[in-house]
């Protein structure tokens, strides 16, 4: 089956096998990108169903998770943002938007993953907001007609039989070498979780640790994970090193708190702004990055004066983001990410074994009070 281009539009490509076992496209034509999103996607949504038990979706973008999510409680922020009122969602939909409410400057455009069929409700919130298609085990009556509508018709709509197991191994061909190896099939559970020394998870921590531990599994590595409440609010991805993955993660899960401050969910912006410029706005003075030029146009933009952060307001706001738990796919070889992680908020760390430095690692945990597990589980992902 040929597909609409490869990893760029010069390049062709196409589909050689597979396919018609258990993916279906319904609607729309797919680039390479957009199946190695929605392919990745589905694992991961799916794995995180079986190992929490709970509605799990995804917001990938080039081949890693934007966000992540299984369905709770939507936030005060997350009901102004998607313009959801007081009325609450069902699971399925409650899911994504937590999971696309993680960063949503980069979800903009994404591939969408659910664990569960598609109904009227997600459609509907998805005919609002920018994105390239969807991967779905199953779409109630009507909900594809809806879904097609979007994008002017080229909305990507993809059906997956959940039931479908992969072959036992995996090739891929790099320049003319072919590389086979067994695909991972290792489950992740709450057995793979070591405390270690007087450290203990909460239920909630062990669901935080899980869909951290899957998500870092479909993301480019190096990663770092950082969930709270059964969310991803910051994931470091595709980095050298992985202090820069921590850094990186614990600055988007920072930026997703700004958001929440009064000053910046009250930003006095034009009602007729689109959605996302209104939400780069914020995201940009959340995480404090307005250059000069960027100020003014801001100032121009606002209908009626606004109060600037002060500093030592960010500080202190800052301070507010506790209870994250930290997942790398990779041991920590040194303790400076330990006590970046303390500074932006965690209070459980897991990581592989492996590490030279272990008994310095646990040492960091203890400093800062950190709750430390240790899996035999690497999750390099490329």
């Amino acid at each position: 089956m040929d597909l609409r281009y490869g990893m760029n539009p010069h390049q062709r490509a196409r589909i050689v096998d597979g396919s018609d076992r258990h993916v279906r496209v319904l609607h729309g034509s797919a680039s390479m990108i957009n199946y190695l999103d929605a392919l990745n996607a589905w694992q991961l949504v799916a794995q995180a169903r079986r190992a929490t038990g709970k509605v799990a979706a995804a917001s990938f973008k080039h081949v890693s998770p934007a966000g992540a999510a299984v369905a709770g409680m939507l936030d005060e922020t997350m009901c102004e943002t998607w313009g959801l009122g007081t009325a609450g969602l069902g699971p399925v939909a409650a899911a994504y938007v937590r999971a696309r409410d993680a960063d949503p400057r980069s979800s903009f455009g994404d591939m969408i993953a659910v664990s569960d069929p598609v109904d009227d409700e997600l459609a509907d919130l998805l005919a609002t907001v920018v994105s390239d298609g969807i991967i779905a085990p199953g779409y109630a009556p009507g909900t594809v007609a809806k879904l097609a509508r979007k994008k002017r018709g080229r909305f990507l709509v993809v059906d997956i039989d959940p039931g479908f197991r992969p072959p036992a191994t995996e090739i891929r061909t790099v320049f003319g070498v072919s590389i086979e190896q067994d695909h991972d099939r290792e489950p992740i559970t709450a057995e793979l979780l070591h405390p270690v020394g007087e450290s203990a998870l909460s239920d909630s921590s062990t669901t935080d640790a899980l869909l951290g531990m899957i998500t870092a599994r479909f993301t480019q590595s190096n990663t770092v994970v950082l969930v709270r409440d059964g969310m991803t609010v910051g994931v470091g991805a595709g980095q050298q090193s992985r202090i820069d993955c921590t850094h990186l993660a614990g600055a988007k899960a920072r930026t997703w708190w700004m958001r929440r401050h009064h000053d910046i969910r009250t930003l006095p912006l034009p009602t007729d702004l689109p959605r996302q410029q209104r939400l780069n706005w914020q995201i940009a003075l959340a995480a404090g990055t307005l250059t000069t030029r960027e100020t003014g146009e801001l100032t121009d933009l606002l209908t009626r004066p606004g109060t600037p952060i002060e500093e030592r307001d960010r500080t202190a706001w800052a301070r507010g983001l506790t209870g994250l738990t930290m997942v790398s796919d990779g041991y920590l070889p040194f303790r400076d990410n330990v006590d970046a992680a303390a500074a932006f908020g965690v209070s459980v760390i897991v990581e592989p074994t492996g590490a030279l430095q272990h008994d310095t690692i646990a040492a960091a945990c203890r400093d800062h009070h950190i709750a430390l597990a240790r899996t035999d589980l690497r999750m390099f992902h490329h």
